[in-house]
């Protein structure tokens, strides 16, 4: 079942699974592979792909980065035309709070690709985690109103978060958007 269907809509074909299909990453997994080695170190359920050296990866694991920009791959990762994938879902939302990201072009690349109701989901969750971060708020800005997914199929804030229950300072819970460690260089 596509993310599309869960929602309650028709899948289309996608022009961004069009482009990562050109450039080698034809399976959602190839995708997931990607951003583990653009830094989701948290979500690296492949073996260590971060140590495979760029040349040795394949296209099928790294696409070239002036190819494929981090806006591209976090909108890609949730394409309603994939299969559903609650870690995609999370993989994407680390990639959309990426170091360096506009939220112009996400808000553009949610647009053409039918998922505003999805983006605007993970920045609501994202301002609710980082209200402070100008990022969400400029982001939910762009996006247009839309209908609350359905609560079984977009995952909760606690799961795009990393959560501490005692820190330093005694108990307390402290959020931290999860998102890669190492960002493309403009």
């Amino acid at each position: 079942m596509t993310l599309a269907q869960r929602m309650g809509t028709t899948p289309h074909i996608s022009p961004l699974l069009m482009k990562t299909g050109r450039i080698g990453l034809k399976q959602p997994e190839d995708l997931e592979k990607l951003a583990v080695h653009r830094g989701l170190r948290y979500y690296d359920s492949y073996g260590d792909t971060m140590s495979l050296p760029h040349d040795q990866a394949g296209p099928s694991i790294i696409a070239k980065e002036d190819t494929l920009s981090n806006e591209e791959l976090a909108l890609a990762l949730i394409s309603p035309a994939t299969p559903y994938s609650l870690q995609r879902l999370r993989m994407s939302a680390a990639m959309i709070g990426a170091q360096g990201n506009k939220p112009e072009t996400i808000a553009f690349l949610a647009k053409r690709e039918r998922s505003e109701p999805i983006v605007r989901h993970i920045a609501q969750c994202g301002s609710q985690a980082e209200p402070n971060n100008p990022f969400w708020k400029k982001l939910l800005a762009l996006l247009p109103q839309t209908p609350a997914p359905a609560i079984d199929v977009l995952p909760h804030l606690t799961r795009f978060v990393a959560m501490t229950g005692l820190t330093r300072a005694g108990k307390g819970n402290r959020m931290q958007w999860i998102r890669p460690t190492r960002t493309l260089t403009p």
